[in-house]
């Protein structure tokens, strides 16, 4: 069986993508600040509307402090060049007059370094990355609004509220990698 070795309170790991569609590039992740890191595809019927969702909680939190980063890590098309088109089109329907980071992977390694590593099979799929520097929480984008302000005041990392979700988070990780081996 497979285990997540990508967990609550793991160092977050850096984000390697080839190329920024939207937003300033950047190199790695600042101690001292919070992210939320979203994956998506182009794929998911769900991902599109939680793009939405996520510009609209960019534009009503913007004065947090909290960075907001969305990648295609998971895309399939014939080559590179044709993966980022898809994704190109997708963020301009669904990310409009944003100035939310945006960046595109087809190398493979942020899908193995953060959703396979944590157990994240299905996108959209969101990491909130802590002032630490350390995931805080990793789930459903759903929960995301009611988590990462207990993030922001310190409340979340060592509530039982965190704990549950991170064990429940874990075991269906665990039975998916199960299923999927057999």
């Amino acid at each position: 069986m497979r285990s997540s070795s990508l967990n609550l309170g793991f160092p977050a790991p850096p984000i390697k993508v080839q190329h920024w569609l939207r937003g300033d590039p950047l190199s790695n992740l600042q101690r001292g600040t919070i992210y939320i890191v979203v994956f998506f595809s182009t794929t998911c019927g769900n991902c599109g509307p939680e793009l939405s969702d996520l510009a609209k909680l960019h534009e009503k939190f913007s004065d947090t402090g909290v960075e907001f980063i969305a990648i295609a890590a998971s895309e399939e098309a014939a080559t590179a060049d044709d993966a980022r088109a898809q994704v190109d089109a997708f963020i301009t329907k669904w990310l409009p007059n944003t100035n939310i980071r945006v960046g595109f992977d087809h190398s493979g390694e942020m899908d193995e370094d953060w959703l396979e590593a944590s157990l994240s099979f299905h996108v959209p799929k969101a990491f909130v990355v802590g002032r630490d520097g350390s995931i805080a929480f990793i789930g459903d984008f759903v929960m995301l609004e009611d988590v990462w302000p207990k993030v922001i005041d310190g409340s979340w990392h060592a509530s039982a509220e965190a704990k549950n979700a991170e064990e429940e988070r874990v075991a269906e990780g665990e039975a998916y990698a199960a299923q999927i081996v057999s």
